[in-house]
């Protein structure tokens, strides 16, 4: 028995020194130490020795155990210690190699121009809202005073969800005046931007989908000065002192009176070019005075209270402030655009 013992340490030692593997090592350990190892298969042959012989014996085994679980241990830190060597190298940085630069995004042209926009109107006591794009027909034409039969109607002109024409994507944000008025009190005056639909082709200044803002004001004694010096007083903060501006009348259902606004083309200054279709001026905005029949259709006396309101182009308005001359590049997304802003 000595000698299975002796065999076994020299064995075990061997192939324990020579593992290259936690596993590898974990099958050895079971095999020479487990309840059904070499080692606990020759110690169940003690029965057999004489009484003489036994203290010997089990000693040697006690050395024998001692030895292999040290070799195991001693083993398992050495592997150990080579595996956290392998992986500090592999993911070793090399300092000296030139770090990559982190490109930062930006806030996308048109929106830069809205959120000064914003600003501008939040420092005059406006009140910012945004609100559903999804619109039934009453609060898209009806409740605006534009009646059964208006060409905006027209299914060559909107985009309809239902065969009865009551639910669309909304054409403008001049709902939103009608949201306001029956859910705030007066005074009112609120700034609501959002995107709308309208059947358009696309080309330099149109697209069939685009950004509009509203704006609109209810109180006693307003009148058609106090909307044309906010709104000249927005394009020279948008565009700079001087910046030139005209009022055209206009008709729309909503309004009465009615016009629109241009602001001097930004490319040709007035001379005429393919941005502005050889005109010098560009259309930013339609507005007028809240028509009295949209008033009391809200429940507000049109004898007591009056009011204004707008709907300005945000893309337009972006063409303009960045010296752009296709709204198409600003719906593309090509990169090498927009880093430029």
């Amino acid at each position: 028995m000595k000698q299975q013992l002796e065999a076994i340490r020299a064995k075990a030692l061997e192939a324990i020194g020579g593992a290259e593997k936690a596993e590898d090592l974990e099958a050895l350990r079971v095999q020479y130490l487990g309840k059904k190892g070499e080692l606990t298969a020759v110690l169940k042959q003690m029965g057999s020795l004489s009484a003489e012989e036994r203290p010997v014996i089990g000693q040697l085994a006690n050395e024998v155990r001692a030895k292999l679980e040290e070799s195991v241990e001693t083993r398992t830190k050495e592997l150990a210690a080579k595996a956290l060597e392998m992986k500090l190298k592999a993911e070793a940085v090399d300092v000296t190699i030139p770090g990559k630069a982190v490109k930062i995004g930006k806030k996308h042209p048109m929106y830069q121009v809205l959120d000064e926009i914003k600003d501008i109107f939040v420092g005059m006591g406006f009140e910012i809202l945004e609100d559903r794009e999804v619109e039934t027909a009453d609060y898209n034409f009806t409740k605006l005073n534009c009646l059964e039969g208006h060409p905006a109607r027209e299914w060559t002109d909107t985009f309809y969800f239902t065969e009865d024409s009551s639910i669309l994507l909304r054409t403008q944000t001049s709902p939103m005046q009608i949201h306001a008025m029956e859910t705030r009190s007066l005074p009112i005056r609120i700034l609501a931007p959002g995107r709308v639909y309208r059947k358009d082709e696309v080309d330099a200044t149109h697209s069939p989908m685009f950004h509009q803002i509203e704006g609109m004001v209810i109180d006693k004694g307003v009148t058609m000065a106090d909307l044309k010096g906010t709104l000249n007083a927005v394009m020279e903060e948008l565009y700079g002192k001087g910046t030139v501006t005209r009022f055209r009348p206009h008709h729309f259902p909503f309004t009465e009176p009615s016009c629109e606004m241009d602001i001097q083309c930004h490319k040709c200054h007035g001379a005429g070019c393919p941005t502005c279709k050889g005109e010098g001026w560009i259309e930013v905005l339609g507005a007028g005075m809240v028509h009295p029949k949209v008033l009391e259709g809200c429940g507000i006396d049109s004898n007591v209270y009056s009011g204004w309101a707008f709907g300005m182009g945000l893309e337009r308005l972006a063409l303009g402030h960045f010296k752009i001359g296709d709204l198409r590049l600003i719906f593309e997304n090509d990169v090498r655009f927009l880093e430029q802003f």
